[in-house]
């Protein structure tokens, strides 16, 4: 068989099918068929059928849906902007000041959504008309949402990782924990770029009046009390054992619920909405899956995993001149395909490259999370960007140029992790 065809024939029907404006489950499911229909013996819609049916009946994904919800939860209630009004009076010391709300805040809430652009638009919807009134720099406030709104992706609970996990068979739980020292040193990376650009401009960042006092800073701390108690509930509970991510998840849904309701800001409508948003989202998301594991199936008959395996082997390529290959070849990718899809259109070719390659896989998904991570805020197809744009009525160029700092900065995490890899594996390891 001659690979160089298959390869151009799924490209011409990717991008063809994608460029026409077909749903990309149905793209995959479509370039699947074609595929088998050409270079297997199999029969397509058998091997479609049963494909589907396996990969929308999987256990392991009933955690996605109930993590869509809980961030919908969040994101229509009042425990969001509670957030903000906690931060606020303990970052007025710091060069950046209320700039760092947005990565603060980004990476509380991240812990309790699991989604980028959720995360982007929850803080995005408290911080921006905020720092915008006290006469912080647009492109700055812009920026660092962008860039921080990705740790959505990587602080767990997060819904990339158990679509990787569940492509590579790899524990879940395992992969919460492995996320938790990368997010906090990415976190740590976009707040030390503030303080940098802070202290260059110091014109640029309004004088706070900083006025309350250590035990009124204390009194409104309070605010943070319900967000804190959530992220206990949902990552203690996967910490400690005493639940699977999906039971975890579960948890996390009935404390947005009560607390919520606590609070008063829960109402029937709000209910509905958030139940009709995450069914939404995850009906879109469950179509990309089966699609791309009937997808992966039929690269699998064909043999193609096999032969770009042995192609890159025969490149001669040192374990860090894969690495970097394939963040190259992650980041063009991003700017036409959305996270989801970019992991399951791929991961069945590269595990076999990967795992030749001595890459421990839990480190490997890490990896591509932060190359994901970077995707979100690379046009054309930057779900980060998309929101930030119509949220802010700002030309999608204009948000693209202003998030290219943090888009910078997770390449020196890439390079960070590569370097030290018991940043992410000595948690997994040593935690049970």
């Amino acid at each position: 068989m001659n690979e160089s065809l298959v390869i151009i024939v799924l490209l011409v029907s990717i991008f063809g099918f994608l460029g026409a404006g077909v749903w990309v489950g149905l793209t995959l499911s479509g370039c699947a068929w074609l595929t088998m229909a050409l270079f297997s013996s199999r029969p397509a819609g058998d091997a479609m059928s049963l494909t589907i049916w396996g990969a929308s009946s999987s256990w392991t994904l009933t955690a996605l849906p109930l993590f869509l919800w809980m961030g919908e939860i969040l994101f229509r209630s009042r425990l969001s902007t509670d957030l903000f009004r906690g931060l606020a009076p303990w970052l007025n010391r710091l060069p950046g000041k209320l700039l760092h709300t947005n990565i603060i805040g980004c990476a509380i809430f991240a812990a309790v959504s699991g989604s980028s652009a959720a995360t982007c638009a929850t803080i995005g919807k408290m911080t921006i008309p905020e720092l915008k009134r006290r006469g912080y720099p647009d492109d700055q406030v812009l920026g660092t949402l962008a860039g921080a709104g990705t740790l959505g992706l990587l602080i767990p609970p997060s819904i990339i990782m158990i679509v990787y996990g569940v492509a590579a068979n790899v524990s879940i739980s395992r992969l919460f924990i492995a996320g938790v020292v990368p997010g906090i040193l990415l976190a740590g990376l976009f707040m030390g770029y503030i303080i940098v650009w802070s202290l260059l401009h110091p014109g640029a960042i309004p004088s706070e009046q900083n006025t309350m006092t250590f035990r009124q800073k204390i009194a409104e701390s309070r605010y943070l009390i319900p967000v804190v108690l959530l992220i206990v509930a949902v990552l203690g509970s996967i910490y400690t054992g005493i639940a699977t991510a999906t039971e975890a998840a579960a948890v996390g849904v009935v404390g947005s619920l009560i607390l919520s309701s606590v609070q008063g800001s829960m109402s029937w409508a709000t209910f509905k909405e958030s139940l009709l948003g995450a069914t939404r989202l995850y009906c879109m998301i469950a179509l990309i899956l089966a699609g791309a594991q009937f997808l992966t199936l039929a690269m699998g008959y064909i043999g193609l995993p096999r032969a770009l395996a042995e192609w890159i082997a025969s490149l001669g390529l040192s374990q860090f001149g894969l690495v970097m290959a394939l963040m190259v070849f992650f980041i063009i990718l991003g700017c036409f395909l959305d996270g989801i899809s970019m992991v399951v259109l791929t991961i069945g070719v590269l595990l076999p490259t990967v795992q030749a390659a001595g890459i421990d896989l839990v480190w490997f998904g890490i990896f591509l999370i932060f190359v994901i991570e970077m995707a979100q805020i690379t046009p054309p197809v930057g779900f980060n960007l998309f929101v930030l744009s119509g949220m802010t009525k700002k030309e999608l160029p204009y948000i693209a140029r202003v998030s290219m700092p943090m888009f910078f900065l997770m390449i020196v995490g890439v390079m960070i992790i590569y370097w030290l890899p018991d940043l992410v594996l000595w948690l997994p390891q040593n935690v049970r």
